[in-house]
């Protein structure tokens, strides 16, 4: 067989634009794209107590690190949130391969636009800005108990219920309701 230099050549050509495009995209979309380390994800989904009882959003869900962890080894309802079209069709790709598909939502769309009054757990690994924004829609909408958990960063204006520093990882919790008390 013989060797095509020109093909070679091709094939590079053609990675460096996948690569490119999946970097610079990231700007395209104001949503950088870095995996989150495997030692976060375990420690986000351990700080959460997810199981099959909850309905987790993973915001800006890449490439899916999160979405089949959550499904396959804690039987939760995952919605995969991601706004970038390569990343999404990543997931659906993943999604329709492997199992527990039927715990899997993935959306293609902008975070902001979403309703989480259905969300017992939302994690994220977004820049502050966006982390910045998305704080008064989870007051506004997740439901008293559910669990947030961002890595990397903060949630300016709440306090962690837990923070570890080795995977950089913050756990809040909302608030419950108070208990009626009945009034004379």
């Amino acid at each position: 067989m013989a060797f095509d230099p020109l093909l070679l050549f091709g094939l590079i050509l053609v990675g460096i634009a996948v690569i490119a495009y999946f970097v610079f995209a990231s700007f395209a979309y104001g949503a950088g794209y870095q995996p989150t380390p495997r030692s976060s994800v375990l420690t986000m989904l351990r700080l959460a107590e997810v199981g099959p009882q909850d309905t987790l959003y993973d915001l800006g869900a890449g490439t899916g690190a999160i979405v089949f962890r959550a499904a396959r080894i804690y039987r939760a309802r995952v919605v995969g949130v991601e706004v970038e079209p390569i990343r999404v069709a990543i997931l659906r790709l993943r999604r329709r391969s492997g199992p527990f598909a039927d715990r899997i939502t993935i959306r293609w769309g902008n975070l902001f636009d979403l309703d989480f009054r259905e969300a017992t757990v939302v994690t994220a690994f977004l820049w502050p800005g966006a982390m910045a924004r998305l704080r008064p829609k989870l007051e506004a909408e997740l439901p008293a108990g559910a669990r947030v958990v961002s890595h990397c960063h903060k949630i300016e204006g709440w306090t962690p219920e837990v923070y570890d520093p080795e995977t950089d990882v913050y756990f809040y919790r909302r608030p419950r309701a108070p208990p009626a008390t009945g009034g004379t």
